[in-house]
């Protein structure tokens, strides 16, 4: 597919969110678990060897996957100075719902920082990743650091398929702790050579915001140009 084309369709990907996320609110309860559904698109284009310039747009459905609430774009750069290490400043825009079902906007910057330890049988990789968030209700900002382990899966099975395990956790300025918590079961499958998507199970754990619990089936497309 021609590049125009892809950026076409990122183009309409984000209006369909904020078209969306425009509709009129309506108050809901606060419940403490959750089954969701995360819907991510990634389109990268490498502008040379050393960087990358991406573009991520996301659904996230909520209420056991009956509403849309919250919607995102945005855009950022990796620059590769080796092998193993990877820098990713970000910029998010971001409307969700709060608890009285009203959308708020929130405009987030992020750097993140990963590093590939150089193994044969698995992939593991760290990420230190810190975000400052500006919103309405107050500035805030948080550090995720997160471990994965990931191991290519044999090609008589399903070629081009790979499984991994993420832990993440959240410290917030906001409750000046630990107090979120993500791990999640995957698997990449490679469809083409500029094609991946994610299939995943997500368990969210929260002692600070709602919901407590959350059980997120999600995807994650990736188109490199």
């Amino acid at each position: 597919m021609h590049p125009r084309k892809y950026l076409f369709f990122v183009a309409i990907v984000a209006a369909t969110t904020f078209a969306a996320v425009a509709q009129t609110p309506t108050s809901t309860p606060v419940d403490n678990d959750d089954i969701q559904s995360w819907n991510d698109l990634s389109v990268t284009v490498p502008l040379n060897k050393k960087i990358d310039m991406f573009i991520p747009v996301t659904f996230r459905f909520t209420r056991n996957v009956s509403r849309l609430n919250e919607g995102r774009v945005g855009g950022g750069f990796i620059f590769k100075p080796h092998k193993s290490v990877s820098i990713a400043p970000t910029y998010l825009f971001i409307q969700t719902r709060n608890s009285a079902g009203v959308f708020k906007t929130e405009n987030r910057l992020s750097l993140g920082v990963t590093y590939r330890f150089p193994t044969k049988s698995f992939g593991i990789s760290h990420r230190s990743q810190l975000e400052y968030r500006h919103r309405a209700s107050g500035n805030t900002w948080r550090y995720r650091p997160s471990f994965t382990l990931e191991k290519h899966l044999p090609d008589d099975w399903v070629k081009g398929l790979k499984a991994y395990v993420t832990e993440e956790p959240f410290y917030d300025s906001a409750s000046g702790r630990f107090s979120r918590n993500r791990l999640t079961f995957g698997v990449n499958k490679t469809l083409t050579t500029k094609v991946s998507v994610d299939l995943y199970y997500l368990r969210q754990d929260d002692n600070f915001s709602h919901p407590k619990l959350a059980h997120i089936v999600g995807t994650s497309w990736r188109i490199k140009l």
